[in-house]
């Protein structure tokens, strides 16, 4: 493996049997990797997808949840991740001396969030991705539209993206401060430096008090309070409702 492409994708580091790059959490968290989304972590996902700890505060995904609806997601956002490590092997190929400047990618090429057991094994235990918006805090659908078409016209590394970030961990693994440790990795060691990303902003149904603490605890702040903004359609013992939704914001440099 060339140097020039183990310095362009710094921090990840290169899995020597898998040859995928991998981002490392730091301690207590030293034995969870995020790597790029995986087709045999499909089966995983419907199981979580399906468990009431998970799907009750997902926006789009159908449920009940099918192998077949995990296999078409996988392969969609395959394709975002594998952009962006397609475009740094490129620079790093005509780079051999490694001079070329570190490369803004239009997205991250990790995001499935694994347990490495002891015996080596890696368990997908959860997912979390930056995407542009698409403004779900407009009420007005065809302002929503515009928001959202605008947004997606800048230019990689454009610092007016408004980004978003969908997450989820197994219910197995709430409550051990994961998906605090995987959100200001991502945001400090890639979002921020190589994405050029400086306005965040995740939305978070009223009463998911648990996914509110992660963001407040890296620094999020509560931007807006949009009441009524979301049809739920029912789910299991979950009845159809209108939720509001918190919209946090993180602003680089601020």
């Amino acid at each position: 493996m060339s140097s020039s492409l183990l310095r362009q994708l710094a921090p990840l580091e290169l899995d020597p049997v898998t040859n995928e790059p991998f981002l490392r959490l730091p301690a207590p968290h030293a034995h969870i990797v995020i790597t790029p989304p995986r087709m045999s972590d499909a089966q995983f996902m419907t199981d979580y997808m399906n468990d009431p700890r998970v799907f009750r505060w997902t926006y789009t995904p159908p449920w009940p949840y099918h192998l077949e609806h995990a296999l078409y997601w996988l392969e969609m956002i395959r394709t975002g991740t594998d952009v962006a490590l397609k475009q740094l092997e490129d620079v790093a190929a005509v780079d051999p001396d490694g001079t070329a400047p570190l490369l803004i990618t239009p997205e991250c090429p990790v995001r499935s969030i694994r347990e490495r057991r002891a015996d080596g094994a890696e368990v997908y235990i959860g997912d979390c991705g930056f995407q542009p918006t698409t403004f779900e805090w407009e009420l007005d659908p065809e302002e929503r539209a515009r928001l959202a078409q605008e947004n997606a016209a800048h230019p990689p590394g454009s610092p007016n993206i408004v980004w978003s970030i969908g997450d989820y961990l197994a219910p197995s693994h709430h409550g051990q401060g994961i998906m605090s440790a995987v959100i200001k990795a991502l945001v400090g060691q890639w979002v921020l430096p190589r994405m050029n990303a400086r306005i965040i902003r995740p939305t978070i149904q009223d009463g998911n008090e648990g996914s509110l603490r992660v963001f407040y605890k890296n620094g999020f702040v509560l931007w807006r309070t949009v009441p009524n903004a979301m049809q739920v359609k029912a789910k299991g013992e979950f009845p159809a409702e209108t939720r509001t939704i918190h919209v946090l914001e993180y602003r680089a440099n601020q």
